[in-house]
């Protein structure tokens, strides 16, 4: 209902009605919340997307020859302002978006001043280290670290000098910002394991060595079955990483004025402590696709209003994926303690007992009923067995 509404709202012009379908195409879970945004803001919002969007679709084509891709990636900050370049690469509508590029430059020249600006400068800035990588592979955690600022945290810099440009907000610290990227690309990165790990004709991952190489000799091991059990404790590694970020973004989101400003960054948040709390211990991972069912997002983002919501779904999620951490699993400790530091955030708020808990609330409701079916089950089967009973 919500992306049938959002459609409605597509300008009429050409030049943007290619931008808002293509947003929905490209990314249907954040075109919702982009275009619940007010509709100046929205505009720069859906170009910053696209023009990175179509930036990672360059980065992400492995059929590109390095010496033809790097130099693309460190120029693409100029092309948005020429509305004749184009470069046909990625697939399906990734395709279609780089084919038509100029609609999206169109759109870019249009933005009032101080967007274009920050747009720029965030996508000469990751051009620059999407090209580093290309010919640098991940192998420390600060290598890992400083991937993800390239990819991610620059996105929430550059957001938040949108929002800055705006008037409703704070510029708000480069930290701050950075964590706020960087926890969704590492939960990204650590669901995305089994796609990227086959991609065709080459694999380009982003897990470090440094975590990787503490349980197997190669990264695609993590895939087969005979490595189950390092596979998961190298999942539940990657996850506890990727948990350090959490309370600089519920700094983040705790300071933003704007309700709608503060329902778009915080959704796709939620949606990451999500997925992590699904994806933790999780052998599936490495068998197929993990992510939240349908109806959950949809109460996602239908409930995210207020801090209170944002802390309490943190609070449950986290409480999800602390029930999951086996004491056996070798960086066990360090989860409990990031986990009991999110909790303790969640709770020092004094505002768990003004939302609605979705998450925890509906498994258990679940249990009397199950707990009576079981109770009538095992009656019915010990009656059976009883010498008493009637024979047909």
């Amino acid at each position: 209902m919500a992306a049938r509404h959002a459609e409605k709202q597509i300008p009429s012009q050409p030049h943007w009605a290619f931008c808002f379908s293509m947003l929905h195409k490209v990314s249907r879970s954040f075109a919702l919340v982009i275009q619940q945004l007010d509709p100046k803001l929205r505009n720069a919002v859906c170009i910053f997307y696209l023009v990175l969007r179509a930036l990672d679709t360059v980065e992400d084509d492995t059929s590109i020859a390095t010496d033809v891709k790097v130099p693309i990636l460190k120029d693409f900050y100029r092309h948005i302002y020429d509305l004749d370049w184009h470069f046909s690469c990625g697939t399906k509508e990734y395709k279609v978006l780089m084919d038509q590029f100029h609609f999206v430059s169109t759109a870019f020249l249009e933005l009032e001043k101080g967007y274009p600006e920050a747009i720029e400068d965030t996508t000469k800035r990751m051009g620059a280290g999407m090209a580093k990588f290309i010919r640098k592979e991940v192998e420390t955690v600060d290598d890992y670290d400083e991937y993800c600022h390239y990819v991610a945290g620059l996105v929430g810099l550059g957001l938040s000098k949108l929002f800055h440009a705006y008037g409703s907000e704070d510029l708000a610290p480069d930290s701050l910002s950075n964590s706020m990227g960087l926890f969704l690309q590492k939960t990204n990165i650590i669901r995305d394991y089994l796609e990227d790990i086959n991609e065709i004709p080459k694999s380009r991952m982003f897990w470090p060595r440094q975590i990787w190489s503490k349980y197997v000799n190669k990264l695609e091991d993590l895939k087969y079955e005979e490595n189950s059990v390092k596979a998961v404790q190298c999942l539940n590694d990657m996850i506890t990483n990727a948990l350090i970020h959490v309370d600089d973004c519920l700094k983040y989101m705790a300071a933003l004025h704007d309700p709608a400003i503060f329902r778009f960054c915080a959704i796709p948040q939620i949606m990451a402590i999500g997925t992590l709390a699904l994806c933790y211990n999780n052998i599936e991972v490495f068998r197929g696709v993990v992510k939240m069912r349908r109806g959950l997002t949809a109460k996602v983002i239908d409930r995210t209003n207020t801090m209170a919501d944002v802390y309490g779904a943190f609070y449950d999620f986290s409480c999800m994926l602390k029930a999951k951490v086996d004491n056996n699993d070798p960086n066990a400790q360090k989860t409990y303690s990031r986990l009991d530091s999110i909790l303790k955030t969640c709770r020092d708020s004094g505002v768990l007992n003004k939302r609605r808990s979705y998450i925890i609330q509906n498994q258990s409701n679940c249990t009397p009923l199950l707990a009576v079916m079981l109770c009538i089950m095992l009656a019915i089967f010990l009656a059976n067995l009883s010498p008493n009973w009637p024979n047909n």
